[in-house]
């Protein structure tokens, strides 16, 4: 397992300033962890911080919005980013999730103040509040078009909203606890909801309605995803012929994040089991790769990625430190992972 470069998580605010310094440290596992500090110095002819490191670690390039900080006892170095841009404003407390519209125009974040809100991705200006939610709102996307969002809370609701007028046009009722992640079919005829129950359901947008248990766990489960299968896998039958008002489900297969250290995949129309993958420790959240490779995060800081075709042992499992992996998202070739450090 790699060792973990970490600086405090407001060294920017600490290097903007002459004489400003951010503590850094090195955690390899099983061996004590190494501390140091970064100490800026003053600014080059080209405005770039001048940056030094305690005895121990190493700084390579230094540009305006990133540094190459490297720890050469432990042979790791890494790369940290300065954010591109920071809203301060939205919420008081903890962002709980968000998320980007197609277009790149809107966000929309849940917090732990209790409060949902849409606002300006280029200036973080809030637009809309949401309100109807009893309790926290636990998860929240936009559909494809951009226009509208899809939030679930720990009321056991499922709620569909305008983007444009904040206005509430349906909620689906059926789950018998709250509701921790949802996906979108498509171009969003259909939802999918997972939930504290242990269920996971397919909604019809257009007539509010459940068209089934995908899957019943006994375990609460925790994320989910949908992606289109790989052709040499066998999703399974039907036991009877899915409804008219499912659009886009045929060859989907349905991951499933357990609390219960499993990662399922379900045939989406079919209902019908396709894999069970035992892990290290409660699966929080799972996503495609593509057809073919998928990964999932752990409670306890594994990443796994896997092969749907053959889920008997992984191809490989990330450890970058025992914080909780929450949140996974593809990104050009590879992905970014969000864990509770």
């Amino acid at each position: 397992m790699a060792a973990t470069l970490r600086i405090q998580s407001d060294w920017t605010q600490a290097l903007r300033r002459d004489e400003g310094e951010a503590w850094l440290s090195c955690r390899s596992p099983g061996k004590p962890t190494l501390y140091g500090s970064l100490t800026r110095r003053g600014l080059s002819t080209e405005g770039v911080p001048d940056i030094a490191a305690s005895e121990g670690f190493v700084v390579g390039e230094v540009t305006k919005k990133s540094i190459l900080i490297s720890c050469p006892h432990e042979n790791v170095s890494t790369k940290f980013l300065a954010p591109y841009t920071t809203f301060c404003r939205i919420h008081q407390k903890s962002i709980t999730c968000l998320d980007i519209s197609s277009g790149g125009g809107l966000g929309v974040s849940t917090s732990t103040d209790g409060t949902m809100k849409i606002w300006q991705a280029a200036n973080g200006e809030i637009r809309r509040l949401l309100e109807g939610h009893v309790y926290d709102v636990n998860c929240c996307r936009f559909f494809p078009s951009g226009l509208v969002v899809l939030s679930g809370g720990m009321d056991a609701q499922l709620k569909i909203w305008s983007a444009e007028d904040a206005s509430c046009v349906v909620t689906f009722k059926g789950h018998k606890g709250g509701i921790l992640d949802t996906a979108i079919v498509d171009r969003g005829r259909n939802v999918l909801s997972c939930s504290r129950d242990g269920t996971a359901r397919l909604w019809d947008c257009g007539k509010s309605a459940c068209l089934g248990v995908v899957a019943d766990c006994g375990s609460p489960v925790n994320g989910v995803a949908v992606g289109t299968a790989d052709n040499s896998l066998n999703l399974g039958t039907p036991e009877k012929a899915p409804s008219e008002r499912e659009i886009g489900t045929e060859g989907k297969i349905l991951l499933l994040a357990r609390e219960d250290k499993k990662l399922q995949g379900v045939g989406l129309q079919s209902r019908q089991p396709v894999f069970l993958f035992v892990g290290s420790d409660a699966f929080n959240c799972c996503m495609f790769l593509s057809s073919t490779y998928i990964l999932a995060g752990t409670q306890d800081g594994n990443i796994y990625q896997l092969d749907v075709r053959n889920t008997n042992a992984p191809i490989q499992v990330i450890h970058r430190s025992g914080a909780p992996v929450l949140s996974l998202l593809p990104y050009r070739d590879g992905f970014i992972a969000s864990q509770g450090n």
